[in-house]
């Protein structure tokens, strides 16, 4: 190898370790006016002016786990994670590991969109206590007595029929 050879693979070398440094930089910019600094010709300046603008936000910026809201003060990481913990306490309600996440409760009403009106309406179909008319068909009546085991007056007929005025009109 000459030593024009060998000048050339060290510019060469060199030329590729700088593009390296660039790229790691500022991203292989030939301009660096891509650079966020005014201070784009002067790597110290531009060190000085990062440090200048961290020790500002260092004194203006605080951790304070008493602040309701500021926009310079923040909440420590243990603070933080406190809250999420309450935060999710709080949605669980003290519910049971069975039920305490949006899959489980889905899962629990069989994933209807429409629970609340699924239980409306089959609640709607039961034998109610609290009223003596609650407007079932004959169909639905039918059904009630014979899973009751119950016979009612379509079976048994009118309650209020006077069998003494009957026995007496057989025998006339």
């Amino acid at each position: 190898m000459t030593q024009e050879e060998r000048l050339r693979q060290l510019a060469t070398t060199a030329a590729s370790a700088l593009k390296a440094t660039r790229t790691l930089l500022n991203g292989n910019a030939t301009n660096l006016n891509a650079l966020q600094t005014t201070a784009r010709d002067n790597l110290v300046a531009a060190i000085n002016e990062l440090k200048l603008g961290l020790d500002t936000l260092a004194t203006t910026s605080v951790i304070d786990d008493g602040a309701t809201t500021s926009a310079n003060k923040t909440y420590s990481v243990s603070k933080i994670r406190q809250l999420i913990t309450d935060s999710i306490n709080a949605l669980e309600g003290g519910a049971s590991t069975a039920l305490d996440t949006l899959g489980e409760l889905a899962a629990a009403i069989g994933n209807d969109a429409n629970f609340a009106a699924t239980i409306t309406q089959a609640l709607g179909n039961r034998v109610r206590t609290d009223t003596d008319q609650q407007g079932l068909s004959t169909g639905q009546k039918a059904a009630a007595r014979k899973n009751i085991d119950a016979y009612g007056s379509v079976e048994l007929g009118n309650p209020d029929t006077d069998f003494a005025l009957v026995f007496t009109t057989g025998l006339s």
